[in-house]
């Protein structure tokens, strides 16, 4: 790849391996790129250590979603859901936005340009239902285990729960009622881009402001005074982490306070992945605007760039 196509990289989404010893990143080419942690966080790692093991296109558009169960490699982007390792399958939805696993019985959750919300059964590889509500596509899904709700945010603004039914539990506009007015920023629009639920307690922003909402009473607790459009964020002990548009990691507190802002290498960002699944690498990954990776050993500061 050359030196201009690399100047317009966007590095959308991330996935770790099961082992936690490999990371998966998917850029706006339709590539995939599997890094090795275990060469990068070595001690005697070098410049090589942080180019991929494995480099190769999967999709001919952008690769907007990536996720790992025990035997696959998922992967989505315009058109289809395609499994790498033992198999390859693929649907027709226009534009895969999002993509996550119910443990629970094992099945593929994927939302996407349809504005539907489809199931498939993992073992047979069978589409299964279809969750129909949202007026505009699907941007972001989230799961609560204990309760073994669906949660997915669109471009229409709302935020919907789905429980063993194909009828919403529940739905909330986050820029409508007197509640949310605090979140709204019309100047961005109403779309929602980024969910993550926590017991009882919802994350949700996009052109609203990010915001902590307790799900019991449908209203929010707190509004973060983050400037852009947060595309990405994630509760970690005590802390909420987020990204979008800037070149930070914003660490904010559950009352609403952004307690600091870590420096990265993209000008803008679009995920963000936390590998927690091994403690010999834990580490923090982002990615964006940039060919670049930015991974953090210790969550306050960047330690090292991979690079596709």
């Amino acid at each position: 790849m050359g030196p201009v196509e690399l100047l317009h990289m966007s590095v959308f989404s991330q996935s770790f391996s099961p082992c936690g010893r490999f990371l998966a990143a998917g850029n706006n080419y339709g590539e995939i790129a599997v890094f090795s942690l275990s060469a990068a966080l070595s001690p005697d790692a070098s410049e090589a250590s942080q180019k991929p093991i494995l480099n190769f296109t999967a999709h001919d558009g952008p690769v907007f979603s990536l996720l790992s169960t025990d035997t696959h490699l998922l992967s989505a982007g315009n058109g289809e859901i395609s499994a790498w390792s033992w198999a390859e399958t693929s649907l027709e939805i226009p534009e895969i936005n999002a993509m996550i696993i119910n443990p629970k019985d094992n099945s593929l959750i994927v939302g996407g340009g349809d504005n539907n919300i489809h199931i498939m059964d993992m073992e047979t590889g069978i589409f299964k239902s279809v969750l129909k509500g949202h007026t505009d596509y699907i941007h972001c899904l989230c799961f609560k285990e204990r309760e073994e709700e669906i949660l997915s945010g669109g471009e229409d603004g709302a935020v919907r729960i789905w429980g063993h039914t194909e009828i919403p539990l529940s739905h909330f506009q986050t820029c409508s009622g007197m509640a949310s007015q605090e979140c709204a920023r019309p100047q961005f629009g109403k779309w929602i881009s980024c969910l993550a639920t926590d017991s009882d307690w919802m994350l949700c922003g996009g052109g609203p402001s990010l915001s902590l909402w307790h799900l019991r009473s449908m209203s929010p607790t707190s509004v973060f005074p983050l400037p852009g459009c947060q595309r990405e964020a994630v509760f970690y002990q005590d802390l909420i982490m987020s990204v979008g548009e800037g070149p930070h990691v914003s660490h904010c507190l559950h009352g609403g306070t952004v307690k600091a802002q870590i420096p990265c290498t993209p000008s803008s960002l679009n995920t963000l992945a936390l590998n927690l699944k091994n403690s010999e690498h834990r580490v923090m990954t982002v990615g964006g605007s940039s060919h670049q990776i930015d991974v953090f050993t210790n969550f306050s500061y960047r330690a090292f760039s991979l690079s596709f």
